[in-house]
C-alpha cells in the first residue's frame, strides 16, 4: 500500500486482552469491520493481568475466527495504546459498550486518549443485547468448571479452552 492510499484510509484500532475472544468481542469487530477501511484488533500484553492464554496464543485465535473479515488485522503490542495507534497511523479507537456500567471507566479512558493525542477519536459501539452480560472472565469460569460455553464463543476457542483446562 503506498502512503497515499493509506492517508486516505480510515484505519481504526479495536484494543483488547481478548482472553479469550468472544461472541461479544466478535459482534463489535464484524460491525466495526464494516465502518471503517481497516480494522486492527490489537491485543494487549497488560501487565496487571495474568492471562490464561499467551499473547501469541490470543492472536491465533483472533486471526482464526476473523479470517473471513478481508479488511481485518491481528496484531499485538506493550506499549502506551496511543503510541501504538500513530505506529499503525490509525485515528480511531473502537470501544465496545455492553451496559452503563462500563461507561463511566470508557469515558474516562477516552478522555485521557484525547488529552494524550488530539488526533485520536473514540467510537463507541454498543454491544448486541445479546452479549450484553458476557466477558472473558465469566466464559473462564464456566469453562474451568466443565459449563457449556458454546454460545458464548467460536469453536476453536471452546477447544483451546477444554485445551488448557484439562492440563491444570
Amino acid at each position: 500500500m503506498t502512503k497515499a492510499e493509506e492517508r486516505g484510509m480510515k484505519i481504526a484500532v479495536y484494543p483488547g486482552s481478548f482472553d479469550p475472544v468472544t461472541y461479544g468481542h466478535l459482534d463489535i469487530i464484524h460491525r466495526a469491520a464494516k465502518q471503517f477501511d481497516r480494522l486492527i484488533v490489537a491485543v494487549l500484553n497488560n501487565t496487571s493481568k495474568n492471562p490464561l492464554f499467551s499473547l501469541e496464543e490470543r492472536k491465533r485465535l483472533l486471526a482464526d475466527v476473523t479470517k473471513d473479515l478481508p479488511n481485518v488485522e491481528v496484531d499485538g503490542f506493550r506499549d502506551l495504546l496511543i503510541n501504538y495507534m500513530k505506529q499503525r497511523k490509525a485515528h480511531v479507537l473502537v470501544r465496545g459498550l455492553r451496559a452503563v456500567s462500563d461507561f463511566e471507566h470508557e469515558l474516562q479512558m477516552a478522555s485521557m486518549n484525547h488529552k494524550l493525542s488530539e488526533d485520536i477519536e473514540t467510537f463507541f459501539m454498543m454491544t448486541n443485547p445479546a452479549y450484553s452480560f458476557l466477558s472473558s472472565s465469566i466464559v473462564k469460569e464456566i469453562a474451568k468448571f466443565h459449563g457449556p460455553i458454546s454460545d458464548l464463543v467460536p469453536p476453536e476457542v471452546e477447544q483451546a479452552l477444554r485445551e488448557k483446562n484439562a492440563n491444570k
